[in-house]
């Protein structure tokens, strides 16, 4: 749902802004490199420090970056092969910068190894989803689910968490529960998710095989 409309909004709203910095010579690749190190420093610099309200700031205004050069691809009308591969691979770079710097926390002054392990199950969860999706198509199949949670509802699931977490250290009571819960929801939302996506190949792969069976009885 988000993927689908949440971002046709932001597309919108962003065009102007792709519009410019075209105008200024920047390219698209340009601004996937940039936007995915200031998610990754965002994350490893300020997660780390229980800093979690400033280190969302600095990952929201970068992560838009990820439909600003989109944007500027289509506006030069040069989609190309190696921009979506570049742009895929960085944003598993920043998923994982931003449950890193989460796992560092609770190793650390965070002191709770159990959150630790969940948002490091995060990240790795997180990974595999893109994983079965990428290797399902990879093998000629749609791997036509919409999985519960997917990259977008995992960032802004995990993002508002922390962004509102972040205001305990402004004086808010309890508001840093919010975090732990999130992670939890995530965690379990990544793993309903993966499911789908391995019910769905297997299921895909069995019609493929069965229509390529039925096929080599028709032609024989």
């Amino acid at each position: 749902m988000l993927n689908k409309y949440a971002r046709a909004f932001f597309t919108r709203v962003l065009t102007p802004f792709a519009a410019l910095l075209i105008r200024l010579g920047v390219s698209p690749d340009a601004v996937t490199l940039i936007g995915t190190g200031g998610v990754v420093a965002g994350a490893l610099v300020f997660y780390p420090q229980g800093e979690f309200f400033w280190g969302t700031v600095v990952i929201t205004l970068f992560v838009f970056s990820d439909l600003v050069d989109g944007n500027m691809a289509r506006q030069l009308g040069r989609s190309s092969r190696w921009g979506a591969f570049l742009d895929s691979t960085l944003d598993r770079v920043a998923d994982s910068a931003i449950f890193g710097g989460l796992a560092l926390w609770y190793a650390g002054r965070g002191d709770s190894l159990i959150l630790c392990a969940v948002a490091i199950f995060c990240l790795a969860s997180g990974q595999v989803v893109s994983y079965t999706k990428a290797r399902g198509e990879s093998i000629g199949l749609p791997v036509n689910v919409n999985g519960l949670v997917e990259r977008a509802e995992r960032l802004v699931i995990s993002l508002v968490a922390c962004g509102l977490s972040g205001l305990h250290a402004f004086g808010v009571p309890h508001i840093d529960k919010l975090l732990p819960i999130a992670l939890w929801i995530v965690a379990v939302g990544s793993l309903v998710t993966l499911i789908q996506r391995v019910v769905t190949v297997r299921r895909e792969s069995a019609e493929a095989d069965a229509a390529v069976t039925v096929g080599g009885g028709e032609t024989g």
